[in-house]
C-alpha cells in the first residue's frame, strides 16, 4: 500500500491585498522503506509542503492520503490521531522539551496516545538504546551535544513504528560529520522498520544518498 500520497495540492496565502502561490498542483508518491528527498531555493514552498504532507496545515484544495485514508478532509482530531499514529516528524531544531531527559522526550507521543507511563518509558529506552543513546536517556539536552539531540529528536519521532517520517533540514545545525552519521541511522532504520522518509534538505550529500529526489521551483514540484 502506498504509504502517503499528494494530488493536486494548492496552497496559497495572502500578503497584504496579493495572493502568494506558495504549491501549485504538487503531485507525490511514498512507497513503503522509500526515501524521498526535496530540495529548492530557501522560500520556495518546501517546509509549506512538508507541513501539508503532514496535516499541520491544510491545503486550499487538492488531498493528502495517508495509508489509503484522506487525510486533509479528517477533522483536527481525527487527523492529530492519525498523525500521531503513522507519522513522525524531525526539525532542523531538534525541538525536545528543556525541562525532560532524553527517555521522556522520547516517550512523549506515546504518552500523548494514552500509553501507559511504564511501556512508554520501556519503549523510549528501546529507541533510544537502538541509536546508541543508553548512556544518555537521563540527561537533559541542555547536556547533550547537537548530534545527540537530534539522534533524540529522531528517536522520538520513530518511537511508534510511524509508517513515515518527515523530516525539515535534519543535518541543517551539525557538523559535516554528525550529518554523516544521522543519515547513516536513517538507511539503517529504514532497512530495520521498514519506515519510509521525506526529506526537506539543502544538504547535496544527504539529497543524493535517497531513492528519488524532487525539486520545489515556482511552487511545483518536479523529478530531479
Amino acid at each position: 500500500m502506498t504509504v502517503l500520497q499528494c494530488k493536486n495540492i494548492v496552497k496559497n496565502y495572502s500578503q497584504g491585498p496579493q495572493l502568494v502561490e506558495v504549491l501549485r498542483n504538487v503531485n507525490l508518491e511514498l512507497q513503503p522503506s522509500e526515501h524521498i528527498a526535496i530540495v529548492g531555493a530557501s522560500g520556495s514552498g518546501k517546509s509549506t509542503l512538508l507541513n501539508v504532507l503532514g496535516g499541520l496545515d491544510k491545503p486550499d484544495s487538492g488531498d493528502v492520503e495517508i495509508l489509503g485514508e484522506h487525510f486533509s478532509r479528517l477533522s483536527d482530531n481525527k487527523r492529530g490521531k492519525i498523525r500521531n499514529a503513522s507519522l513522525g516528524f524531525v526539525y532542523q531544531f531538534h525541538h525536545l522539551l528543556p525541562e525532560f531527559t532524553a527517555l521522556e522526550n522520547t516517550a512523549m507521543p506515546l504518552l500523548i496516545a494514552g500509553i501507559k507511563k511504564s511501556v512508554a518509558l520501556d519503549k523510549a529506552r528501546s529507541a533510544l538504546e537502538h541509536i546508541g543513546l543508553a548512556e544518555r536517556v537521563a540527561h537533559k539536552p541542555a547536556e547533550l551535544s547537537g548530534g545527540e539531540r537530534q539522534r533524540v529528536a529522531i528517536a522520538r519521532a520513530l518511537v511508534n513504528n510511524p509508517a513515515c517520517v518527515l523530516m525539515d533540514e535534519p543535518t541543517g545545525n551539525l557538523d559535516s560529520k554528525n550529518a554523516r552519521a544521522i543519515q547513516a541511522l536513517m538507511k539503517s532504520l529504514s532497512e530495520e522498520i521498514a519506515t519510509s522518509f521525506i526529506v526537506v534538505t539543502h544538504d547535496e550529500h544527504l539529497a543524493k544518498s535517497m531513492d528519488v529526489t524532487y525539486h520545489l521551483d515556482d511552487g511545483m514540484l518536479s523529478r530531479a
